[in-house]
């Protein structure tokens, strides 16, 4: 299997921490991670496999030579950077709410729609939290039983 460069921007918060946390477990194969944040986070360490990695600054020199980065900044910060990691060859796994509804951008969830990978455009979304847990949970059943509505209400 390949090793991939992978990008964690966000890496000092909570969702950016899970992600590393979520690669290190399944083995993801990384060959290089580079850990990135504003400048407030800029030199904190985050642990990875083992190792302490120094948080680099977000910017489009860091983003070259990425295969794959996880965007966990903020909404404003994941729509202005996620296109510029796009056209510095990455291809974008976004955290934020920033591409949710973006018709070009699937929103994927892997046990349930796979196969809008194949229509990305270099960003893929993530739907929140809950909506994955549910659409995890609801997929069997709805292969079973048409279903016409659903209320749901998280807080």
């Amino acid at each position: 299997m390949a090793a991939y460069r992978v990008a964690v921007v966000g890496a000092t918060g909570l969702v950016g921490r899970t992600i590393l946390r979520v690669l290190e477990e399944r083995r993801f194969p990384v060959g290089d991670l580079v850990p990135m944040a504003s400048e407030r986070s800029v030199g904190k360490t985050v642990t990875f496999a083992g190792t302490s990695l120094a948080v680099q600054l977000l910017s489009e020199e860091g983003l070259r030579g990425i295969d794959i980065a996880f965007f966990a900044a903020g909404t404003d910060v994941n729509r202005t950077w996620a296109p510029l990691a796009v056209r510095a060859g990455a291809v974008v796994i976004d955290k934020s709410n920033a591409f949710r509804m973006d018709p070009r951008v699937p929103l994927v969830v892997p046990e349930v729609n796979p196969e809008a990978l194949e229509r990305h455009q270099g960003i893929i979304a993530n739907p929140n939290c809950s909506t994955i847990q549910l659409v995890v949970a609801l997929h069997p059943l709805r292969q079973l039983a048409r279903m016409e509505r659903l209320l749901v209400t998280t807080y």
